[in-house]
């Protein structure tokens, strides 16, 4: 449970603050110089070197095909790309394009509202589900360049419909539509990410504590324009803290970066309609590292706004997490102590977003 109740300092709307047509950024939001993005050199891609190349994009229509060739094909790049990468992008994989465009276009509308209209969903760090402008409540913490609407859609008991937006009139039959298809495509990765292991595929779920009992929410992201992009983040480096990510991405204006070896950052350029998934905390502490959950953070753009919708998928918050058994040897010991999604994400509500030092203490003594 959480217990901070309120925001240690007046919350101010970026939105607002972008709208204002201010020269310079507050101070508030200036990034020390070790984490400010190199722009000039963002975009770089090295298309020999696997290492700085464009993240991989994977067709799952091979894994519902009779050619048991690509199957093994489909199976063989997600394996690869959840242990080199811990990110990929995946297509045709069973959401209308018509249903991405809409939740995309409805969310913008939302941000375009009236700010008294916004506010009226304001959120507190007791749960975090509403509007929000913060992550974490250390008081004088340097903030991200962003606004968010965070809600609850799985387990039942969590969801409430009072915390979801009442404007667009519209939103919330396609959040309903776009959250479903969401856990759908989060239950068909699990039985994947389980089977490439060599483990049944329902191995990962139950240790998520079940299909009934795993979490899912929506945390969508709003990225004004920065007049000093230089100075500042969206979104701070960070490794995601649940069990699996699905990001719906801006496909006109590129931000999201990932850390690569040698501490490159490598934009994202998203494929069309394609969602772009990555592996988080609690997978990597389940899978003993095998499957890595990567540094990632956002850039944002003097000239347009950026919108995103990430689905996140976790453990129940009571269930431990800790190595499968079924994964370790003697060669192989468990990486990691063990802890629950509920003592692990207050991590990053109090702190916020911190690289990947949280999973780092997690490490058992060798």
């Amino acid at each position: 449970m959480n217990m901070f109740q309120d925001w240690p300092e007046p919350i101010v709307r970026v939105q607002s603050l972008s709208q204002s047509n201010i020269k310079a950024i507050p101070n508030r939001y200036v990034k020390p110089l070790s984490q400010r993005p190199n722009l000039p050199s963002q975009n770089h891609h090295n298309k020999h070197n696997p290492v700085t190349a464009a993240i991989p994009i994977i067709d799952l229509g091979g894994l519902y095909t009779n050619d048991i060739t690509l199957q093994a094909k489909t199976f063989d790049e997600i394996s690869k790309a959840c242990t080199e990468w811990g990110f990929f992008q995946v297509v045709n994989h069973g959401m209308s394009p018509h249903l991405m465009d809409r939740a995309i276009e409805t969310w913008r509308e939302f941000f375009h509202l009236p700010m008294e209209l916004k506010n009226v969903h304001a959120n507190s760090p007791k749960t975090y589900e509403g509007y929000g402008s913060r992550l974490g409540v250390e008081k004088g913490a340097i903030l991200d360049w962003s606004d968010y609407y965070y809600l609850h859609y799985r387990p039942s008991s969590l969801k409430d419909y009072t915390k979801w937006p009442s404007l667009p009139l519209h939103c919330r039959g396609i959040l309903e539509d776009y959250c479903t298809e969401m856990v759908k495509l989060c239950e068909n990765l699990m039985k994947i990410l389980s089977r490439n292991l060599g483990l049944r595929e329902d191995i990962l779920q139950n240790a998520f504590g079940g299909k009934e009992e795993s979490g899912g929410c929506l945390r969508v992201n709003y990225y004004p324009k920065c007049p000093q992009p230089e100075l500042t983040l969206g979104l701070s480096a960070h490794s995601d803290p649940g069990g699996l990510t699905i990001l719906l991405p801006d496909e006109q204006v590129a931000g999201l970066q990932v850390r690569g070896c040698g501490d490159d950052w490598i934009t994202v350029e998203p494929a069309p309609h394609a969602f772009i998934v990555n592996i988080g905390d609690q997978i990597q502490m389940l899978t003993n590292s095998i499957y890595k959950s990567i540094e990632h953070r956002v850039i944002v753009s003097p000239a347009n706004e950026r919108l995103s919708l990430a689905f996140f998928y976790n453990p129940k918050g009571n269930v431990p997490i800790e190595p499968l058994k079924e994964l370790l040897t003697e060669d192989s010991p468990a990486l990691y102590s063990s802890t629950t999604y509920d003592q692990y994400r207050q991590f990053m509500r109090t702190q916020g977003p911190r690289s990947k030092s949280h999973i780092d203490e997690l490490r058992s003594p060798r």
